[in-house]
């Protein structure tokens, strides 16, 4: 490869060859920094750390099956009981930790009048964990 040349006709074109020797030096120059800077990031510390028991002490929520038939009568776990009676037992259970789950069934034939009162009074209660439960459809 010849940068100056004594020939006159190609003198005056341009060179269109890459000069690679400035490329190379920049490779082995990264090269250089990444054989330094490589062992500085696996450093590690021995530690001896303390042993402990990872399980979670949880307790099991109770459930709670409540019904509401068809004449509007409120079942609590199969015991039937009146509005003010169930909105103590949801007061009460309101309090329990951690709180139970409210199941709820409700006959299709109900006004749903008796469904929302029963939905504010564990909602007034504090109960947050209440499941609508419902029997599949037959094809």
């Amino acid at each position: 490869m010849a940068f100056a040349s004594f020939d006159s006709q190609r003198g005056s074109a341009p060179v269109s060859d890459i000069n690679m020797v400035p490329l190379i030096d920049v490779m082995l120059v990264l090269l250089v920094i990444f054989i330094v800077t490589a062992p500085l990031l696996t450093h590690a510390v021995k530690l001896e750390l303390p042993q402990a028991s990872s399980q979670v002490n949880q307790a099991k929520a109770d459930k709670v099956e409540f019904a509401i038939d068809a004449t509007g009568k409120l079942y609590w776990n199969g015991e039937q009981v009146s509005r003010e009676e169930a909105a103590a037992r949801f007061a009460a259970a309101g309090r329990q930790q951690p709180q139970p789950e409210i199941h709820l069934r409700a006959d299709q034939a109900v006004p749903y009048r008796h469904v929302a009162r029963t939905l504010a009074d564990a909602s007034r209660a504090g109960l947050t964990k209440v499941g609508f439960v419902s029997d599949p459809e037959n094809p």
